[in-house]
């Protein structure tokens, strides 16, 4: 039996470890790219208040309740993961097929929360490594 396939004329060229990060990195599947983009749009917003609540407590601002850093870290953790959670559960349809209807299952949902998960986390390192430093 023979293949109906094409003898290549030269040999496969196998791509090296970072040609094929680049290039899963630049064709990225649209819905992750959604995920991504609205679990970090609503990790910036949120991470801008407690910035803005950090600052504010170390220039010596008398705030009602006193120093809740520890509580404002775990509200704005719990506000990503939630947040970009539902945001991605509502942008991100399933793909169709040959349905005209866009479903969305808690598939979408669990796109979004593995996208919030480290997406919280950086976003808060850089805004505390980087951004912070310059305002106090």
């Amino acid at each position: 039996m023979t293949s109906s396939r094409p003898v290549p004329s030269s040999p496969v060229r196998r791509r090296g470890w970072l040609e094929v990060r680049w290039r899963q990195f630049r064709r990225a599947p649209r819905p992750v790219v959604r995920a991504v983009a609205s679990s970090l749009s609503v990790a910036i917003v949120l991470g801008l208040a407690y910035l803005a609540y950090d600052v504010a407590l170390t220039r010596g601002a008398a705030l009602p309740g006193g120093d809740l850093r520890l509580l404002a870290a775990f509200l704005y953790v719990v506000g990503v993961l939630v947040f970009g959670t539902v945001v991605t559960w509502r942008i991100v349809p399933l793909p169709t097929g040959a349905a005209r209807r866009a479903t969305r299952t808690p598939w979408s949902a669990a796109l979004g929360f593995l996208a919030a998960v480290p997406i919280a986390y950086l976003v808060l390192a850089v805004l505390d490594e980087l951004v912070r430093p310059r305002l106090v």
